[in-house]
């Protein structure tokens, strides 16, 4: 399927952690396919560049400099969002941080930090954004999670942690908005060539691009209105 081929012009897109790897590939998919696009980040100036450069295509693109694990970051990130760009109909909860080493040696502080970003970041994302969906009783809501959210990883505790909560968070957050004809999707890539992690003896020339996960999500939300495909595993066809 071409997904670029397909419109969503119209709609309305926010993406969290848009200004690099993977969020950006999708901010740039659901751009080049037509809808207004959002893009948040902590840091101000790549998020401003990243901005920049996605206008230069000829997109419509919104950066807000946000840190998700806030929640009054996260309130006014959608108020602007919907302000500037219209209510939202689509949400990609991408922003995410990963500390490694072994689960024995990791700090308070690691913990909070990883699990205030890639857990209760969503949970806040979400909970801001349920309700105009709600109302409107349509939406589509997708989290980017990792094949570590579904498999043991050698020094990756604290971000496995943070990975399977977010997939029990999601994947009860679809059963509570299905009835209002929201889909709340996850999506689980293995190893992208991004700045990312550590990829230690990976051959680069294998491993997933962010390209990749930016078509996965265009095919969620293009799916036809009866349809709900609620998980996509992404894995390369190749071990790297």
């Amino acid at each position: 399927m071409n997904t670029q081929t397909l419109s969503l012009a119209g709609q309305s897109a926010l993406v969290t952690g848009g200004s690099r790897g993977i969020g950006l590939a999708i901010a740039r998919r659901l751009g080049l396919m037509g809808a207004k696009v959002a893009i948040c980040a902590r840091d101000t100036k790549r998020l401003e560049e990243s901005a920049a450069a996605l206008r230069g295509e000829g997109l419509q693109i919104l950066p807000l400099t946000a840190d998700v694990a806030k929640a009054g970051d996260v309130a006014r990130m959608v108020e602007q969002s919907e302000r500037s760009l219209g209510p939202l109909d689509i949400v990609v909860n991408n922003a995410g941080i990963g500390v490694f080493g072994p689960g024995q040696n990791a700090s308070e502080e690691d913990w909070d930090r990883v699990l205030g970003t890639n857990l209760k970041g969503v949970f806040l994302v979400c909970r801001a954004v349920a309700p105009s969906m709600i109302r409107r009783r349509t939406g589509h809501i997708i989290n980017i999670s990792s094949l570590a959210g579904k498999n043991v990883l050698a020094n990756g505790s604290v971000y496995c942690a943070s990975k399977w909560g977010l997939q029990g968070f999601s994947y009860c957050l679809a059963e509570d908005l299905r009835s209002y004809a929201i889909r709340v999707s996850v999506v689980c890539p293995g190893s992208v060539i991004t700045d990312f992690g550590p990829h230690t003896g990976k051959d680069p020339s294998k491993m997933l691009q962010p390209d990749d996960v930016a078509h996965a999500v265009a095919m969620l939300v293009t799916q036809a209105p009866q349809s709900f495909v609620s998980e996509v595993l992404l894995r390369p066809t190749q071990k790297p």
